[in-house]
């Protein structure tokens, strides 16, 4: 889809499709269960990259369903824009009855009509039993999508197993047939050659990630009487490394389980690829697992370091997020885009913890801490949607930014902020704030547990789903007045629900840190590069109301030179150092097939950089509480 016209055409279908499919799935939420619903998946042929499913329903007696609706799902859970996963779907077929693998049995043929574009009814014709097929492409090794190729299977659930609609709650079990010598590990698995596994619900069944290949190396630690099994598919050198990775796992599980206490499950499993590709990386929380891609190796001592910190961000998930979560996280809807005012919790607070649990571990000191934290500050307050857009508004639009294909240019660069990281500083000043102000008696430790065993625990079962029930934005505002011993409305009205800039300044300083601001020297510009691009400089971001915007440059521009000088992307900003405010400087830029001679008035610095640094001055007590936060 590459023009507007097509693309608003499309997106009224997809409107439509979306109430028909939502129709469908509402009409039918109240059937009885199935008396059996079976999944089989296969991968006879793992170069053709084609999973192949089967899924064997069984009605219960005296049913008077006349047809059943199999839906492929548009999203997946910890990935909130629409993916439309039906695109990968092909040769779908059904059959009456269940033929056992094996069996010699020809069952007769039964009519499959798609009625939109993620779903397909077949028409039971008197029978109690029906058997549907399809294949389903995966080549793109992530946590959204799966991959199976000669080397391996690697499967996100969502992306492979469609659902019988109007009994996602139905328990079932799932089969797999793995090539010959390859062996399957998930977050539910008991045993090592385990290839049966049964769930409560589909929900559970796509919240599973799962590896099978021939050469996956595990080991295995135990925490307070539960095993933590470290599932390892290397790709290239590991340096002999991985003994002290598994070793280093474990400090953050027991950093982690030191402030939420013990987790309810019995076994985690970490699925840990380092592709060393230059290109995968991703991270995706799940109930008992989490499925984690490095693009680098294990020998390479930052793709080491990045993998340690993907582990704590995704293990932090266990609590926050996969049980202590917003309302309308789970059960899913996966006709439409899942639209809550909480990630800003679930992911920006796990994001604030990731790098604080490496610091409380032991794994980093208090300087790459500082620095960490002091590097998302500067990326939002140099932000313009940091003053546009509040932290609960970020949460709304996650379905546009969250990694979904999007071929039209928009503004978000310059109107949004992203949730991950409003929502680490809100944390950053909330969790200094509340220990600075009760003197080390609470903290945002203190709240998420509280919220915990309020919302999740100790809460009735609002669903079929999981126990407790989904936090709403004034539950969160209410347990945290309650754990601050002070109405904390204001605070919530400002910096969550507001665009004020955060008190950075009172909240670090209760921990004998401060923030530094610095004006840089350089003349402003109004650009950011490209992040994509490393050799060219390519216009990426056009800042408003900017000394670039106003000399007509466009994003995907390409800069060739600075005055008479030539310039890439790593020269570029030391080439602008040699000019003064107001200079009019000659530009030459590629703009598609045309070269430009562009001219830009260079304005006064006003660009700030910001880094934490500590007070030499701090008191006792300021130090006292900064080492209870850190470790």
């Amino acid at each position: 889809m590459t023009h507007c016209l097509l693309r608003l055409f499309s997106r009224a279908l997809l409107a439509l499709t979306v109430i028909v499919s939502f129709h469908i799935a509402v009409s039918a939420a109240e059937e009885a269960p199935l008396a059996s619903i079976n999944y089989r998946l296969a991968m006879s042929r793992p170069v053709s990259h084609l999973f192949e499913v089967t899924i064997e329903a069984r009605l219960p007696e005296g049913s008077s369903s006349d047809h059943l609706d199999f839906q492929m799902p548009r999203w997946s859970p910890g990935r909130y824009s629409i993916f439309d996963f039906a695109k990968n779907v092909q040769e779908v077929r059904a059959v009456e009855g269940i033929c056992p693998p094996g069996a010699r049995c020809v069952p007769a043929a039964r009519d499959v009509t798609r009625l939109d574009d993620q779903t397909w009814r077949v028409q039971l014709m008197g029978s109690r039993s029906v058997t549907f097929m399809y294949k389903v492409f995966g080549d793109d090794l992530s946590g959204t999508f799966s991959q199976l190729d000669a080397r391996h299977a690697n499967f996100n659930g969502a992306s492979v197993f469609m659902y019988i609609v109007g009994h996602k709650q139905d328990p079932l079990k799932l089969t797999i047939y793995p090539p010959k010598d390859w062996r399957v590990i998930n977050g539910a698995t008991e045993r090592a050659d385990q290839r049966e596994f049964t769930f409560p619900n589909y929900d559970i069944l796509i919240d599973t990630p799962t590896e099978i290949a021939p050469d996956w190396t595990l080991d295995e630690f135990k925490v307070d009487g539960k095993t933590y099994r470290v599932a390892v598919h290397s790709f290239g050198d590991e340096g002999g490394k991985r003994a002290a990775f598994v070793r280093d796992l474990e400090k953050i599980v027991r950093a982690e389980t030191r402030m939420w206490g013990a987790p309810e499950f019995d076994s985690y499993t970490f699925l840990v690829h380092f592709a060393a590709d230059d290109r995968s990386i991703d991270g995706m929380e799940h109930l008992n697992s989490t499925n984690m891609i490095e693009s680098g190796t294990l020998a390479d001592a930052s793709t080491y370091d990045q993998a340690l910190e993907m582990a704590a961000h995704e293990f932090f998930h266990v609590w926050n997020v996969k049980r202590l979560r917003p309302v309308e996280l789970g059960p899913w809807d996966f006709t439409r885009p899942t639209s809550t005012r909480g990630l800003w919790v679930a992911e920006g607070i796990t994001t604030y913890y990731g790098p604080l649990m490496m610091r409380r571990a032991g794994i980093w000191n208090d300087e790459k801490l500082f620095k960490t934290f002091g590097a998302v500050i500067n990326g939002i307050e140099t932000r313009p949607g940091a003053r546009l857009m509040s932290a609960e508004e970020s949460s709304l639009i996650a379905p546009f930014v969250d990694g979904g294909e999007d071929v039209q240019r928009t503004n978000l660069s310059n109107s949004s902020v992203n949730y991950y990281y409003k929502g680490e500083v809100v944390a950053i000043v909330l969790d200094l704030w509340l220990r600075g102000k009760t003197r080390g008696r609470a903290s945002l430790d203190d709240v998420l547990r509280r919220m915990y065993e309020e919302l999740y625990l100790k809460s009735p079962k609002a669903t079929y789903y999981l126990k407790g029930r989904g936090f709403t934005s004034e539950d969160v505002e209410r347990i945290t007045s309650e754990v601050a011993g002070t109405d904390m409305s204001d605070f919530f009205k400002r910096y969550v629900r507001g665009v004020e800039e955060p008190p950075y300044d009172e909240a670090l300083k209760s921990v004998g840190l401060k923030l530094v601001r610095e004006l840089s020297r350089n003349p402003t510009v109004g650009v950011l590069s490209d992040f994509e691009e490393q050799t060219s400089m390519k216009v990426g971001v056009v800042r408003p109301n900017s000394p670039a915007e106003d000399a007509g440059l466009k994003k995907g521009d390409i800069i060739l030179t600075v005055g008479e000088t030539k310039v890439t992307r790593q020269t570029f900003v030391p080439t602008i150092a040699l000019f003064k405010p107001n200079d009019d400087v000659p530009l030459t830029v590629k703009r598609d097939r045309d070269t430009l001679k562009l001219t830009i008035k260079l304005g006064a610095p006003g660009n700030y950089t910001y880094r934490l640094e500590e007070m030499k001055d701090a008191t006792p007590e300021m130090r006292a509480l900064r080492a209870a936060w850190l470790k």
